[in-house]
């Protein structure tokens, strides 16, 4: 077992040496453990490290001070102060739901990286007998719960401060952007996009 570790240790750095660099931006937003461990073939084989708490998400420390207060007031609560408070958020969580690109599905070779890459951290965390237990003795689940609850007060702090930008007639950032469709409010189908059954 201890061989084992060790052989996963050596192979991570040597893996990350093969994998192509990543775009800045992408790897300064912050990543649950599933979607780290999905991402790349680095990811996956360091899916064992995370289990052992060895490699940890960073928080951004923009994402710890909205934990105390998600819904805390900006002062002075003008457009060019919330566009300033929006920002960082957006650096952290990457883009919002409002600038994402209309239409654009993930095509299915990505599809399948990203499912090969989550069975192939599967199989290499499932090598740590009793993971659960290890998850919970390193501490590893409590940062992963963490980092699950920085995300989602991010995200309410984005969302609370574009709607008070909204409020205000602020424009984008500190506003939702609207995307105009081209199909009138009545034509558009009511209900799931996707069948429920």
């Amino acid at each position: 077992m201890r061989m084992l570790l060790i052989t996963l240790a050596l192979a991570v750095p040597a893996v990350a040496l093969a994998q192509p660099s990543r775009p800045q931006d992408d790897e300064a937003r912050i990543k649950t453990t599933g979607e780290a461990n999905s991402e790349s073939i680095q990811g996956a084989a360091q899916a064992p490290l995370r289990d052992l708490n060895v490699v940890r998400t960073k928080i951004p420390p923009i994402l710890l001070e909205v934990m105390h207060d998600p819904y805390e007031r900006p002062s002075p609560s003008n457009c060019r102060r919330i566009a300033e408070l929006v920002r960082p958020l957006d650096e952290a969580l990457g883009v919002d739901l409002d600038q994402l690109p209309a239409g654009e599905d993930e095509d299915l070779l990505d599809r399948g990286k990203t499912v090969s890459y989550g069975v192939m951290a599967g199989v290499a965390s499932s090598l740590i007998p009793f993971r659960g237990g290890v998850r919970m003795l390193t501490g590893a689940e409590r940062h992963d719960r963490l980092v699950a609850a920085a995300i989602t007060s991010g995200n309410v702090r984005r969302a609370y401060l574009k709607g008070l930008g909204e409020s205000k007639g602020c424009n984008p950032p500190a506003t939702p952007t609207h995307v105009k469709s081209s199909i009138p409010r009545e034509e558009k189908r009511s209900g799931p996009k996707y069948p429920i059954r």
